[in-house]
């Protein structure tokens, strides 16, 4: 029998124990103890963002918009090794704030999320990491995962190419 689910605008969280969402199914390792920068303005996605992550272990800084993270990681750049972020955000955008935050820190590592089908077209045949809205716990958890164990610097392809883009919504 499949485990219960509740749907939530950017998540969608199983009833499962949070001790749990460390492993996969399959026993995948999933957790983790690096800083991670989430910024989400959706408040009620970003606390249970945060939840699952820090139940998985992970620290996590919390941001609104792209000025308030920006702030948290020149404060704390030595520390965040991911910036978890949605891809349309009030102010400037997600791969905007990526890129210029990329430019004095080339090895940070990006995971957008985005529940708009378009954003994700402009992914195909790009190494930027984007996850889909609606998404389990056990995906965020394994791409995130997956991001942090990758080698090598992220390319930034996706965020040059969304901050030429013009914003067509105001939140996502």
């Amino acid at each position: 029998m499949r485990e219960p689910t509740t749907e939530v605008p950017g998540a969608e969280i199983t009833g499962a124990d949070a001790s749990a969402w460390g492993c996969s199914a399959g026993g995948e390792i999933l957790a983790g103890a690096e800083t991670i920068l989430l910024v989400e303005d959706e408040a009620f996605v970003r606390d249970v963002t945060c939840e699952v992550l820090r139940s998985a272990g992970y620290q996590v800084l919390a941001a609104r918009n792209a000025a308030d993270a920006v702030r948290m990681y020149e404060a704390r750049s030595g520390e965040v090794e991911l910036l978890l972020s949605d891809v349309v955000l009030p102010g400037e955008t997600g791969p905007a704030m990526a890129l210029r935050l990329r430019r004095e820190h080339p090895e940070l590592k990006v995971l957008f999320v985005t529940g708009y089908a378009e954003h994700m077209g402009w992914l195909e045949g790009k190494q930027e990491e984007f996850l889909a809205k609606p998404f389990s716990t056990e995906a965020l958890l394994r791409k995130v995962r997956q991001v942090l164990d990758r080698r090598g610097l992220p390319t930034g392809e996706f965020a040059e190419k969304l901050v030429s883009t013009p914003r067509a919504h105001s939140s996502g």
